[in-house]
């Protein structure tokens, strides 16, 4: 299945889709669901049979088109958990373009969080921060949604863990990134975290998601690469970080960018106020956002 986030007259509202057309509100299967959050905190097998056959559905679907589409999660509870330096290639750019911050050896997963009050969705603008901000960049990334508490699984049980999918531009501020020796300020500005524009539940994707991963700048392929080449997968980073962490229903992991990002270009071609910036994962879709 395929959920949504979506403004209903001012207001939030969650809707399921079939098709790429229209999709329908929670309500017509006579959920009382108004949040992604909760849909995921509370779904029971009973509500996915529900949701799974159309002819549940009490009234006719919402047409898409027109509709302003919100992040899936457009308030997430905690921050967002990010990998850092996750495909080799990406690495070996970033060492290039700072090798202080981003180079030397990392034989384990590099976990960062990044801050957000309110996720960015899709269509939305990205500040620039003209008075703070050197080195405007975005990062293609698949996003892994918890569907249940998670605490001590074993990696062979991870899938089971697994809610959906979406789409993450990891939006990051270079000259803070670097300048802090950690990377939190420079990643978690205001509307630094655009995602969505769907999450994409795990039985629509085989496990592991080997996908297509892609990014456009205007129109200019920068980042095109595969989730098969994580250097840490998801069975990995979930199974070590419940170790030692509660993972609650609706956390999200962001799994790392590949290469092709605005510092990996000499000279770096960080974006500008204006530019157009369309992340990609196939069987997901497309996340576009301004830069303003």
């Amino acid at each position: 299945m395929r959920f949504y986030t979506f403004l209903q007259e001012n207001r939030e509202c969650v809707g399921v889709g079939y098709d790429a057309e229209t999709l329908y509100p929670l309500s017509a299967f006579g959920l009382a669901e108004t949040d992604m959050l909760t849909l995921i905190r509370q779904m029971t097998p009973e509500k996915w049979d529900i949701l799974s056959d159309l002819k549940n559905a009490d009234c006719q679907p919402v047409s898409r088109k027109g509709l302003k589409l919100c992040a899936p999660i457009p308030h997430p509870a905690q921050d967002v958990i990010c990998l850092g330096i996750n495909y080799h290639a990406h690495a070996e750019e970033a060492a290039r373009f700072h090798a202080d911050a981003f180079g030397g050896e990392r034989p384990k997963p590099i976990y960062f969080s990044k801050r957000v009050a309110d996720a960015t969705g899709y269509g939305d603008m990205i500040p620039i921060y003209e008075n703070l901000v050197d080195g405007l960049d975005y990062e293609a990334e698949l996003a892994v949604i918890i569907g249940k508490d998670a605490k001590n699984v074993p990696e062979d049980r991870v899938q089971d863990y697994i809610f959906g999918y979406t789409v993450l531009n990891d939006v990051s501020a270079r000259n803070l990134q670097t300048a802090h020796k950690q990377w939190y300020f420079g990643k978690s500005l205001d509307g630094f975290t655009p995602m969505g524009p769907v999450v994409v539940t795990a039985d629509e994707i085989a496990y592991p998601p080997r996908l297509r991963i892609s990014c456009t700048v205007n129109g200019e392929l920068r980042q095109d690469s595969n989730t098969s080449l994580l250097i840490h997968g998801i069975g990995h980073i979930i199974a070590e970080l419940s170790q030692g962490i509660t993972l609650k229903a609706g956390t999200i992991i962001a799994t790392g960018t590949p290469a092709g990002v605005g510092m990996g270009f000499d000279p770096p071609r960080f974006l500008q106020k204006g530019d157009v910036v369309t992340c990609t994962i196939e069987k997901i879709g497309s996340l576009t956002n301004f830069i303003g």
